[in-house]
């Protein structure tokens, strides 16, 4: 088992004791999931931190084996004002996951996929005008987190009968900082263009990549997260979507060395693990 660096109240404890800071700050919370928080104010994308999935495909022909522990109860977390789902899978929009943290944070938006908000509203148990939805080429801003989508191909850009996209990226802006986290997502044509316009700072993409024995929709492989950040002008890549369950990861070894061959700069975050906004400027 992959253990955390912090974990529950000593996590907590660590993002307390800088909520004063007009520094951003970044937590890896696993799989593709991180906390930040700036000026006091926290965003929580992507978080799965519970065991729903492994508990769904046990005694199954899929079982969902972790082999990373979990970064924290999600019934711990204070003061979260925004929580952004990529689309609709379970380690990205984890019912067991969100509502613990609505119930102590009653005001905190909820930002997903138009195509997918009525499913969100039904799996959160919550009122489909009390959800947030967002489109590619559209744009939310709550308390200084300014989110624009584009769309991710997960395996293919799928779309509802409006024309919404059910898989988003998302190009987030923070004070001077600018973060692209590609949701799951494979290459395709206009990728670059919409991300190298943006000119983020820093990405947080997928390494598992796209093996169909799993049985699962694929994502990235290092080399292609790798191309991605170098044609696109990232200077900081972040690899994610990795060491959660044992029948999809990849060796993050490999990545390193690919990344140091091809002089990409980038950072392997432990689990709980921080960034500070001074290493990304």
């Amino acid at each position: 088992m992959i253990r955390a660096l912090r974990k529950d109240q000593e996590l907590i404890d660590d993002v307390l004791s800088l909520a004063s800071s007009d520094e951003l700050y970044i937590w890896w919370l696993g799989q593709s999931g991180y906390l930040l928080q700036y000026n006091g104010k926290r965003l929580l994308i992507d978080p799965y931190l519970s065991d729903s999935l492994t508990l769904k495909y046990a005694n199954t022909t899929k079982p969902h084996v972790r082999i990373s522990e979990r970064v924290v109860d999600p019934s711990l977390l204070p003061c979260i004002d925004v929580v952004s789902s990529s689309h609709l899978h379970t380690d990205h929009m984890d019912a067991a996951t969100i509502k613990p943290i609505l119930v102590n944070n009653p005001d905190c938006k909820i930002l997903v996929p138009e195509a997918n908000r009525q499913a969100v509203a039904e799996r959160l148990s919550m009122d489909f005008n009390a959800i947030n939805g967002i489109n590619d080429g559209t744009t939310f801003e709550h308390v200084g987190f300014q989110f624009r989508a584009i769309p991710a191909a997960h395996n293919e850009i799928e779309r509802d009968n409006n024309g919404n996209c059910h898989c988003l990226g998302y190009l987030i802006s923070i004070g001077p900082y600018r973060i692209y986290h590609s949701g799951d997502t494979l290459l395709y044509g206009e990728l670059q263009e919409h991300i190298e316009n943006f000119k983020p700072h820093l990405a947080f993409l997928p390494i598992n990549g796209n093996d169909p024995s799993r049985g699962v929709a694929g994502n990235l492989n290092a080399q292609e997260a790798i191309e991605l950040c170098k044609r696109s002008a990232i200077p900081l890549l972040i690899p994610c979507h990795y060491d959660l369950f044992e029948f999809n990861t990849t060796d993050v070894r490999e990545f390193v060395q690919l990344a140091s061959e091809q002089q990409q700069q980038f950072l392997v975050l432990e689990l709980g693990g921080k960034l500070c906004g001074k290493e990304i400027l």
